[in-house]
């Protein structure tokens, strides 16, 4: 489970995301100090993380969920389809394609899924 984005400029691109985030052009999304992001709405706040790595041809933000929590399908696609949507809104000159895996893939740190969502 994995957000992708294709930039030749990786490093660049998560500067200017953790800026925008800083200087507050961005309200919906928070980083800690570990460079990990999380939705501030009330509703999604630390129901998740995305944990930024790069990559050659880009970056990859793959899924944390809260200590002894669960990701469901509902928040993994509230993050993974936010975190899209922001990219686009602010940076889609700063990066050629972004996508979403659908299932869990290699690196990601998924407990399991609950019924709670």
């Amino acid at each position: 489970m994995a957000v992708i984005v294709k930039t030749d400029k990786p490093r660049t691109l998560l500067a200017a995301i953790k800026r925008a985030i800083d200087s507050s052009d961005i309200e919906t999304w928070s980083y800690d100090a570990e460079g990990d992001f999380t939705h501030t709405a009330e509703q999604w706040k630390r129901r998740a993380w995305l944990r930024p790595s790069i990559r050659e041809q880009g970056l990859v933000f793959r899924i944390v969920p809260p200590r002894k929590r669960r990701i469901t399908r509902v928040v993994y696609g509230v993050y993974h389809g936010r975190f899209i949507e922001m990219l686009l809104n602010h940076f889609d000159s700063k990066f050629t394609e972004a996508s979403a895996t659908a299932m869990p893939s290699r690196g990601d740190r998924i407990i399991g899924e609950d019924s709670g969502d």
